[in-house]
């Protein structure tokens, strides 16, 4: 028989109106990294945090070193040696790095006394086992999302966890750093941890996989090697379908010049003199490396960032952002970066969440709201993204990241911009997702809306965009025709000195 460290039986999880697990069996054994996979909604990170004892499960089991465990709740998890990586960052963005990682147990004798000398050697030493460049001392907010990720990683390994769970955990990393979030999950496993890997990224299951499970519709299709498996074959179980292309064919014509940027510089962020063009109907990626100043460049577009200098041109004329009403009010949209911090409202449901940006339409006589043109909205948004939820009424917090990612979508597309401005749209979707959002880019670039995307995926840049901008340290260092350039032209661009 062989020696597996955890088990999971026959496990079962409803919601309201859905199923989200239906008796799943996964099998994980110690020295192992275990990927995941499955379309948003499959029922991968349900089952996690039903592990986790963020959930209840309706029926099943989970057995732990060959004995029956059922946490009440992630503390009693992580003392008895599981801990989860989420892909939504939960800390506390006012405290510092060392306090985040031992929030709950800081040495010492709290409240009365806590040795701020001895957590800062002991987060020293496990972020140098990690080769993580990280002060202890920084406040979580001054950091990177990549950067607030490693000290996610170094929280759960601070544990001495067994199992350790990573949900989507390269989503907002470039490939440097995914390199180097590889070598810890290697030398985790060779530790003799369990790592269960949670991915859309195709490529990346495939390079560091040992086995590979497959879920669909909150069933397990099955648990295969890694060595047996093709992209084309992982695509075709998570789907039930073949999907011959990654991306749809591009027949968008991007036509005249409808905003001009010049010697754009934000007072307080790394942006520095940064040019440029985009056209009617285009669609211009962003590329470069995490802190190059990508983010900073959509932030300042919509009024997010304090302008030192530099000006905006739309359609020829001079426009003044400075705040994101002014930018919406110019046509301006934005999908940020991070949904749970800057995207959804989680206390408030589906339909509130993708309407929220419109509201003023659907006031009447100053204080009535019409709920039905909100529905019949909030309708349109569900049925045309393909959002899986039981009803507009349920809570967004309730839905996969990619169905709550492309809610925030659909609320953007109701206000009717002519440039989107899309920070990591494609961030934790699927692999059929992520097609119907390229779809609809493509769409809306056909129909004269224009389009700047940020993204980490340098293939998806090559295969969605019509030209590429390449940042690094705030400046711009390039510009390349996507259907020419190569992802060595991009990195070459993206690690210069300027």
């Amino acid at each position: 028989m062989r020696n597996y460290l955890l088990q999971i039986i026959q496990v079962s999880k409803s919601f309201p109106g859905v199923k989200a697990l239906d008796k799943v069996s996964l099998d994980v054994r110690p020295g192992t990294i275990h990927s995941l996979m499955g379309e948003n909604g499959a029922g991968k990170s349900t089952l996690m945090k039903c592990l986790f004892g963020i959930y209840t499960t309706d029926s099943g089991e989970y057995i732990l070193d060959g004995k029956k465990v059922s946490f009440a709740n992630p503390k009693q998890a992580m003392e008895n040696g599981v801990s989860m990586v989420h892909q939504e960052l939960n800390q506390v963005h006012t405290r510092s790095v060392m306090e985040n990682i031992w929030l709950g147990r800081f040495p010492g004798l709290p409240p009365v006394y806590v040795s701020h000398r001895k957590m800062y050697q002991n987060t020293l030493d496990i972020f140098n086992n990690l080769d993580i460049s990280i002060d202890p001392k920084a406040v979580i907010r001054s950091l990177s999302v990549s950067q607030r990720q490693m000290v996610e990683i170094a929280k759960a390994v601070s544990h001495n966890s067994r199992v350790i769970v990573f949900d989507e955990p390269t989503s907002s990393l470039t490939e440097v750093e995914v390199e180097h979030l590889f070598r810890i999950i290697r030398n985790l496993r060779d530790q003799g941890c369990a790592i269960i890997y949670i991915s859309h990224r195709m490529n990346e299951i495939l390079r560091i996989s040992d086995e590979v499970s497959v879920m669909r519709d909150g069933k397990m299709v099955g648990t295969f090697p890694s060595s047996d498996l093709t992209t084309d074959k992982i695509i075709t179980m998570m789907v039930g379908r073949e999907l011959n292309n990654v991306f749809p064919p591009k027949d968008n014509v991007p036509r005249e010049t409808v905003l001009r940027v010049e010697g754009l510089t934000a007072q307080y962020r790394n942006l520095k003199d940064v040019s440029f063009e985009l056209r009617k109907g285009e669609i211009l990626g962003v590329a470069g490396l995490v802190g190059s100043g990508r983010t900073e460049t959509l932030e300042s577009l919509f009024g997010l960032l304090t302008l030192k200098s530099g000006r905006i041109y739309k359609n020829g004329a001079e426009i003044k952002t400075g705040k994101p009403y002014r930018a919406k009010k110019h046509g301006f949209a934005m999908l940020t970066e991070e949904r749970r911090a800057t995207g959804i409202f989680s206390i408030l449901s589906v339909r509130e969440n993708i309407t929220v940006a419109n509201i003023r339409k659907y006031k009447r006589l100053h204080f009535y709201i019409s709920s039905g043109k909100m529905s019949a909205d909030a309708d349109w948004a569900i049925n045309t993204l393909k959002i899986k939820t039981p009803g507009q009424k349920t809570l967004i917090r309730s839905l996969s990241g990619g169905n709550q990612q492309k809610a925030i979508f659909g609320r953007w597309m109701l206000t009717e911009p002519d440039i989107l401005l899309l920070d990591e749209p494609t961030r934790g979707i699927d692999v059929g997702a992520k097609y119907e959002i390229y779809q609809l880019m493509i769409e809306l670039a056909k129909q004269g809306n224009s389009i700047i995307m940020v993204s980490s995926e340098l293939p998806e840049l090559l295969g969605i965009c019509d030209r590429i901008i390449v940042m690094s340290g705030g400046f711009m260092t390039g510009s390349l025709d996507a259907k020419s350039a190569t992802q060595e032209e991009i990195m070459t661009l993206a690690a210069k000195c300027v």
